[in-house]
């Protein structure tokens, strides 16, 4: 994704799998952004993208399930956390809790992040919701349906609150998501992630109060026939690059008052497979995106590919613990202070801080 093209060892250890330097997007002279990565790059020449690479969490874990339940819950190592740090900065800050639509997750269940006791919403198809909902003059009907949608089944909405789901549902029928054209061009890929970008655009510009929001995208374990700049791989981030693309086109001016964290629970091994591929690693890259970011840069210190400074010989070595980049986000962006509260057990420092947002 993000291609260390100025070192020789990177084609050294992926003599099948590499970006040819001549396709790789140069950055900075030694970074560079795969080659389908090519609509994020007016984003970085804007100052709007900045790059955190070698960073990731401090447990070894190799394990998607465990990892991703760690960087979610953002206490890595702790199985026992019963909530996720986006909640938790929701219980901690109220300043924000007066809409249901303050924390949204696109898909069928609420994730791990947005689990716990602050109020939180699912929402599996926003665009067909105004078409199956009831509709605002049956109120009687409404009621009526209402254990149906709690349980998610009749509106394709989850809350975490009867009240909050009721409230949104009054909400959005207001909204009319159907009618939903996006501004300025916007052109969003076909596929579940453009879908939910497109989705999270229409809540922001609807102004219904949205402080949070997560979409989740799949298809990055790739083992066997990951391919070099066309291939598997570039499928997955081509759809990737222009749903942002088409996210931050759409917004307009109020990206100025938006960020876009891009996440995943760990990277790949440095060293291709025998299949073509890359196993499971250590250390990856993370996306910074939108209108407080201090872009342009690639973030965080990056250890190398020599294998004397690999993670157990084999990967990138996390040298940014991500609670440090996700305590920023809440710190410089949304004004959090109880950071010790969302992240137990650690203690966010802003020395550490890895300066993807102004402050």
């Amino acid at each position: 994704m993000i291609v260390p093209h100025g070192d020789p060892l990177y084609y050294r250890e992926r003599p099948r799998i590499a970006v040819p330097a001549t396709d790789v997007i140069d950055l900075d002279g030694y970074f560079g952004l795969h080659p389908r990565l090519a609509a994020l790059k007016p984003l970085w020449d804007s100052k709007s993208l900045a790059v955190i690479h070698a960073i990731g969490s401090p447990d070894a874990s190799r394990s998607h399930f465990d990892a991703q339940d760690y960087m979610e819950s953002g206490t890595p190592g702790v199985k026992a956390t019963p909530d996720g740090w986006l909640n938790r900065y929701c219980q901690h800050d109220r300043q924000h809790a007066d809409t249901p639509f303050r924390a949204v997750a696109f898909g069928p269940q609420l994730p791990r992040i947005l689990a716990g006791s602050a109020p939180s919403l699912a929402i599996d198809d926003l665009q067909a919701f105004g078409l199956r909902a009831p509709q605002a003059a049956a109120r009687d009907r409404l009621t009526r349906a209402f254990e149906e949608l709690y349980a998610g089944s009749a509106t394709g909405l989850l809350s975490s609150s009867s009240q909050e789901a009721f409230q949104a549902v009054r909400m959005l029928q207001q909204v009319d998501p159907a009618q939903y054209q996006p501004a300025n061009g916007a052109a969003y890929p076909r596929g579940r992630f453009g879908k939910a970008m497109l989705e999270i655009a229409q809540l922001i510009r609807a102004d219904l109060g949205v402080q949070v929001a997560f979409a989740d995208v799949t298809g990055w374990d790739t083992h066997v026939n990951q391919g070099a700049s066309e291939g598997q791989l570039a499928t997955r981030l081509g759809e990737f690059a222009q749903a942002l693309a088409a996210f931050a086109q759409d917004l307009g001016e109020k990206l100025r008052d938006v960020v876009v964290l891009t996440m995943s629970e760990f990277g790949r091994t440095v060293r291709e497979n025998g299949n073509s591929g890359t196993d499971h690693g250590h250390a990856t890259a993370m996306l910074v995106l939108g209108g407080p970011v201090d872009g342009g840069k690639v973030l965080g210190k990056w250890p190398g590919l020599d294998p004397a400074q690999r993670y157990e010989g084999r990967d990138v070595a996390v040298t940014t613990d991500f609670r440090d980049l996700f305590a920023e986000i809440l710190a410089r962006h949304l004004g959090a202070k109880e950071l010790s509260a969302v992240f137990p057990g650690f203690i966010p420092d802003p020395t550490r801080f890895p300066g993807a947002i102004r402050g």
